[in-house]
């Protein structure tokens, strides 16, 4: 099990010019997570400090210092997430401090870069657009394009989240280095459909809020506004997207180049789907040559479970071991006048189930 700071690497996915590491931009992501608050980026000198941003990234900085800690609490997100909804696969999104970060896992065409490339654009969106309804930029707020009566009655009021700012800061500042490779080569155009299908995953599940004004809490008046679905949804929805992920290759399409299924006999995957160039490795072993192959060793697995998380596949056919683990957890707790509850301290054994 590894502790959050070893996922601060993930967000260099963002910026890879091609197949391989750009370790430039592993600094400038490892300064930009490891900011506190106090320390956050504050003028454009910081901006120019950020090895690993091109120039083109760089004035975006300059031009919107106040919108970058945002973008640091978007990195932070996608690092969250990705732990979370790989934790009971084979590669659970994790990384060692020494090591640059995932290898091939991001650096390669995989379908699990597929998804690291569309939750980073998805987080930095999701960040921004959360920063714009707080009321910490200047230079966007709420989203005043929705105003007036909606065709179900409701008055349109309160603060809609601008994802519009959101999205198109994502786009501007996370999608720049894919286009200035000119959009030509096979894995810009992966990554730059994986980054927009990330974004659809917030857009496409927008939601309405209410609330209902009148006597005795009678819904007399009604006001909505828009908001963004929580990032977890936004998450489910792209691991979702990342099982069932579309294998393409670049063909030239009349004078354009594009990815189409390498099967023809699929069907075209739709703007919100992900895509991937090359197969991906099966996880098992750790290869040192290959920094981010932890394989799975050690991890731990479900005895009963026939899934992925299950100790025949999580362990590779290799076996397990099982040993007893001394528990404590909370229990007989109680309400206490006023205000708090007090438990009890209560022991358990439980077995621990970890791969050969």
């Amino acid at each position: 099990q590894f502790s959050k700071s070893m996922f601060r690497a993930v967000l260099l996915a963002l910026f890879s010019q091609n197949n391989r590491l750009l370790s430039g931009g592993l600094l400038c992501f490892r300064y930009l997570a490891k900011l506190t608050s106090v320390g956050s980026i504050a003028n454009e000198e910081t901006c120019e400090r950020l090895r690993g941003l091109i120039q083109r990234q760089v004035q975006i900085c300059k031009r919107s210092i106040e919108v970058m800690d945002a973008v640091r609490r978007g990195a932070q997100l996608a690092i969250d997430e990705c732990q979370f909804q790989f934790r009971n696969r084979r590669w659970n999104c994790s990384t060692l401090e020494s090591m640059p970060v995932f290898g091939k896992v991001v650096t390669q065409g995989t379908r699990e870069a597929a998804f690291v490339y569309a939750i980073s654009a998805a987080s930095v969106a999701f960040a921004v657009t959360r920063a714009c309804s707080s009321g910490e930029l200047e230079k966007c707020g709420c989203d005043r394009t929705v105003h007036g009566v909606s065709p179900e009655g409701f008055q349109w009021s309160g603060c809609s989240d601008n994802i519009a700012y959101g999205v198109a800061f994502s786009q501007s500042f996370v999608d720049v280095r894919e286009r200035g490779k000119g959009q030509s080569s096979s894995r810009a155009l992966m990554n730059l459909h994986n980054n927009e299908a990330g974004r659809k995953a917030i857009l496409s599940h927008m939601r309405v809020e209410c609330k209902c004004h009148g006597v005795s809490g009678s819904c007399e008046v009604k006001t909505c506004w828009r908001a963004m679905p929580p990032f977890r949804k936004v998450g489910n929805v792209i691991k979702e997207k990342f099982d069932g992920a579309t294998e393409v290759e670049q063909r030239k399409v009349g004078t354009a180049k594009a990815l189409v299924p390498r099967n023809s006999q699929f069907k075209p995957h739709t703007d919100e789907d992900l895509v991937y160039l090359e197969p991906s490795p099966d996880f098992c072993d750790r290869d040192p040559r290959t920094p981010g192959m932890l394989g799975t060793v050690g991890r731990q697995c479900n005895r009963t479970s026939k899934a992925i998380d299950g100790c025949e596949l999580m362990c590779c056919g290799r076996g397990f071991q099982t040993e007893e683990v001394q528990l404590v957890d909370r229990c007989s707790c109680k309400f206490h006048w006023c205000c708090y509850v007090k438990c009890k301290q209560c022991p358990k054994t439980v077995e621990m189930h970890t791969c050969r």
